[in-house]
């Protein structure tokens, strides 16, 4: 749990919680991985208090660069930040039960499914949503990658950014070069502290 001075609730309630609002967080996402990362910042950071936007900040790199889904990955990494061994099996629970259950009733009528013209306009609408969260979240970090005023992480978040737009390389390709330059800065900063 993060310092802010938020009393830690019992075992059970928390998990529970936890457990909720992955599962809720799940149900109600569409557009992909960086559109449940967001919602889960907004509970985990700004209602529930129990992590640091930082530290959300780095589960989602950490989450991004990882193999598997992004949701999955960060539901992990929250899971276990928030309660352990138990967070991480009810987070993960709570966030694949929703498109297991939605995709095995897809499944069973997809072809009438997918040829229904309200099905589609729907799908279009859901689009539009997602787009904005992902911008929401976008502008939040980068605000706050911004405010640090720190001109190596404003170089590194605008290379970035044009090299995923303008020359379509790998996201994971980009965060691992930009863990690897965080890692080296962390090493000169270092010996020039000795």
């Amino acid at each position: 749990m993060s310092g802010t001075g938020e009393a830690r609730p019992k075992r059970g309630k928390l998990l529970w919680t936890l457990f909720h609002s992955m599962l809720a967080i799940s149900a109600f996402t569409f557009g992909g991985g960086f559109v449940i990362v967001s919602l889960m910042k907004k509970r985990f950071v700004d209602e529930l208090k129990w992590l640091e936007e930082d530290e959300m900040l780095d589960m989602t790199a950490i989450a991004q660069a990882s193999p598997g889904a992004i949701a999955v990955n960060a539901s992990i990494l929250v899971g276990r930040r928030v309660a352990g061994a138990a967070g991480i099996a009810v987070a993960v629970l709570g966030t694949i039960l929703p498109p297991v259950a939605i995709l095995g009733v897809i499944s069973l009528a997809y072809e009438a499914f997918s040829a229904n013209e309200w099905v589609q306009v729907l799908l279009k609408g859901m689009q539009a949503g997602a787009a904005a969260v992902v911008t929401d979240v976008t502008v939040s970090l980068g605000r706050r990658t911004a405010k640090a005023r720190d001109p190596l992480n404003l170089t590194l978040m605008a290379l970035a950014f044009v090299a995923v737009q303008f020359f379509r390389v790998s996201v994971v390709a980009v965060i691992l070069v930009a863990a690897l330059i965080g890692l080296l800065r962390a090493l000169v900063e270092r010996r020039a502290a000795r």
